[in-house]
């Protein structure tokens, strides 16, 4: 790697998932562009990040505090708990306003074949705050892939006797046309219907 700072940062922002190395250059040449200030403030903003982020002592996700706003914000239902796979998923919900409960953030889904079983996720810090607080409702928000159904499936069982579990309903996307659907998806339609009555 060349120590010339622009090919570093360029280096270093093609590493970010989603980032090419012409997407890199060119956000390395906007940053140039706008200046000295500009670039300080973004260093110092993602030093920042990294020395002020930990995970919330409750829900997992992250936080600059101990406890979380989302935690701490007295009118949401705190005994209606949803557990996602990551703390995208949480900005995700929050930013379609669609949830006014509380979050639990697993830190992934459980993939054998990758080596992550449930000892690897915070499964048992779920299982904690469940036992410590009356919840009235936990609803399994996990992707629809094989490992994400199986996260499910195992949470399910684990909490069951606990709470209510719900899950996400699964099926057609709004505005999607039946003939652009794949058959995983269809099926879960089909199961998940409701009546109009």
């Amino acid at each position: 790697m060349s120590s010339e700072p622009l090919d570093r940062v360029i280096h270093l922002l093609s590493r970010l998932p989603g980032v090419g190395r012409k997407t890199a250059t060119r956000h390395a040449f906007t940053i140039l562009k706008r200046g000295e200030g500009y670039a300080e403030d973004l260093a110092q903003a993602l030093i920042d990040l990294a020395n002020n982020t930990t995970l919330c002592s409750s829900c997992q996700n992250f936080s600059s505090e101990s406890t979380c706003r989302t935690c701490l914000d007295e009118f949401r239902k705190s005994d209606h708990i949803c557990v996602v796979q990551s703390p995208a998923d949480v900005t995700a919900i929050e930013s379609a306003g669609a949830w006014r409960g509380t979050y639990h953030v697993l830190h992934g889904v459980i993939a054998p074949l990758d080596g992550i079983g449930p000892d690897d996720l915070k499964i048992s810090e779920l299982v904690g705050r469940i036992e410590a607080n009356p919840t009235t409702e936990v609803v399994l928000a996990m992707g629809a892939s094989v490992e994400g159904e199986a996260t499910a499936v195992y949470l399910s069982r684990l909490l069951s006797p606990l709470c209510t579990i719900t899950r996400l309903a699964r099926g057609l996307p709004a505005g999607g046309d039946l003939e652009y659907l794949d058959a995983p998806t269809l099926t879960r339609a089909f199961e998940g219907r409701q009546s109009l009555d």
